[in-house]
Order: C-alpha cells, then sequence, then structure tokens
C-alpha cells in the first residue's frame, strides 16, 4: 500500500495543477478499493473452492465409469471357472438338489441321469436266493436307496460320462457317500471294473451276510449278460404282439438300444429276454428304463 501512495505522490508532483483536484482523491479510491477487496475476497475464494470441488467430484464419478482407469475401482467379475475333463484337479459341475431313484446305482436329478461310481446294483428285474427261495433283490436295492435318501437334497459332482450320456458321480447325502453305502448295506457290488474304492466295504457286508449276501446272486453284469442262478428258468422271449412293439435291444458291448417299427433295424432285432433285453409299450417307458433310440 506504502508503494502505491509514493507512485500516486510522484506522478502528482508533474501533474498540471488542473488536474490535481483529481489525483488528491486517488489514495481515498485505492484504499476503498482494496477494502471491498479485502471483504469480497473470502466469499469469491469460498465461491470458487466450492465450484472446483463440485467439478472434482463429478469428474470422479465419470471416471468411476470409464473403462480406462478408475480412480474408485469396483470389484472385479470373477473370470467363469475353466472345466477341463480328466483332470483330477479342476472344478466340476455338480448336481444338487431332489433326487428320484431309478434302480439300486442310478439316480435321477431335475431330468439327468446320474450313475453311481464304482457300484453295481442288481437289475430291476432280477432275483436272488435266500433259504431255497427266490427274492426280488433288484427292487429291494432300489427301496433301500430311497429310504437312504428319504427326501433329503443329493449333491452329484460329476467325475465323467457313461455310453448312454449318464452322468457319472459319488453322489452324497448329510456328506454320507451313498454309493458307499449301498456297498456297505449289502444291496450292490463293488464295480472292479471301474474303481476298487469300495472292495474293502463288500468284504465286511458279504462277511455279515446283509442283503444280497444272505443268499445266492448273480453278478449284475453276468445276469445282464444272461447268466442265472442255478436251477432258474430264464422268462420265456414274447412275440412282438400287441401294443408293446418296441424292441429294447442289448448290444455286445452292452449298450441298451431300443428300436420302433419302421426303422432299419427294427425287422432284424431279435429280443432275448434271458439276456435282459425286453419289449416296451412306448418310447418313454424305454428311456425310463434307460434305453435310447436307434439313430436309424
Amino acid at each position: 500500500m506504502a508503494v502505491l501512495f509514493a507512485m500516486a505522490a510522484g506522478t502528482a508532483a508533474t501533474l498540471p495543477t488542473s488536474t490535481l483536484s483529481g489525483i488528491e482523491t486517488l489514495p481515498k479510491r485505492l484504499l476503498a478499493g482494496a477494502e471491498d477487496l479485502a471483504h469480497r475476497a473470502p466469499d469469491r475464494i469460498l465461491k470458487w473452492l466450492e465450484g472446483q470441488t463440485g467439478a472434482v467430484g463429478d469428474r470422479l464419478a465419470t471416471m468411476d465409469g470409464d473403462s480406462g482407469g478408475a480412480v474408485v475401482e469396483r470389484p472385479r467379475e470373477r473370470p467363469p471357472v475353466r472345466i477341463i475333463r480328466g483332470s483330477p484337479t479342476a472344478s466340476r459341475p455338480a448336481l444338487f438338489g431332489s433326487a428320484r431313484v431309478v434302480d439300486g446305482d442310478t439316480l435321477e436329478l431335475a431330468g439327468v441321469r446320474v450313475r453311481l461310481h464304482g457300484i453295481d446294483a442288481p437289475e430291476s428285474g432280477q432275483s436272488c436266493r435266500a433259504g431255497g427261495r427266490p427274492w426280488p433283490c433288484g427292487r429291494e436295492a432300489a427301496r433301500a436307496l430311497a429310504r437312504r435318501i428319504a427326501g433329503e437334497p443329493v449333491t452329484c459332482p460329476e467325475r465323467d460320462r457313461d455310453v448312454y450320456g449318464r452322468v457319472v458321480a459319488v453322489c452324497t447325502v448329510g456328506g454320507q457317500d451313498l454309493n458307499r453305502w449301498m456297498v456297505a448295506e449289502g444291496w450292490a457290488f463293488a464295480y472292479r471294473r471301474y474303481s476298487r474304492a469300495y472292495v474293502a466295504a463288500e468284504s465286511r457286508a458279504r462277511a455279515a451276510r446283509r442283503g444280497i449276501w444272505r443268499g445266492e446272486v448273480v453278478a449284475p453284469w453276468e445276469w445282464r449278460r444272461g447268466k442265472r442262478l442255478s436251477g432258474s428258468r430264464a422268462p420265456a422271449a414274447r412275440r412282438d404282439g400287441g401294443r408293446c412293439r418296441i424292441k429294447g435291444n442289448i448290444g455286445r458291448d452292452g449298450r441298451r438300444i431300443y428300436h420302433v417299427p419302421g426303422g432299419q433295424y427294427y425287422d432284424r432285432t431279435r429280443i432275448d429276454t434271458s439276456r435282459g433285453e425286453r419289449w416296451f409299450c412306448s418310447e418313454s417307458a424305454a428311456r425310463a428304463a434307460g434305453w435310447r433310440r436307434s439313430r436309424r
């Protein structure tokens, strides 16, 4: 301020008299302007800062949605899990929920067939013998499995797919291995062809004469090839009369394929019920029993 006054005084000394009256008021006007600026500056600075704060906030909001470097990072979505079939460490899809028992080693969850891994239960139409009398061990095995599940949710992590397209799994209920339970209670064989995980459980069940081990039984894989208990007669093959004209054939590789009238192989297909082959009255019944339609 002193500088301003000095400059004003020096200027006034060189000016004409006529202008001195205006110059004399200059310090007062400069002082008044300085005081006005001093009073108004805080308000202006505050408004400027508020404006800058709003601009910064708008920029942050814009950058948050910008893919090119956000100030505030949003949680990143996890990449989808890769499923590598055959890898023992890879994550696999799992079926979970209510299950319907198809037979002693097959379940159905939400329309998906699941084959219990490492076990083989008597077929639904298979009979065993105890005390000299036959009994429906295949149906009893299925009932035992249904009683164990008792409406509880079942978890079946997929291990593989079989030749029929069924999911192969070790299923659990309440944390208990259903496959092991069926073998341990004497309702299924340890299927050594695919796993030896349940061999010890089978040995204990056999020693305790539980379930199928209380009498005579034919291994399911042999029964499917036509083997029967000694002295028993295989059911006579029926002819394709009546309404049940769909032929349920079992190939040499064990594949179950049904043929409908008019199909390429229908006429040449012969049904031998002693091998587990059968007639069906509808395609839905054939599919429910585990057969698939011939592609020709």
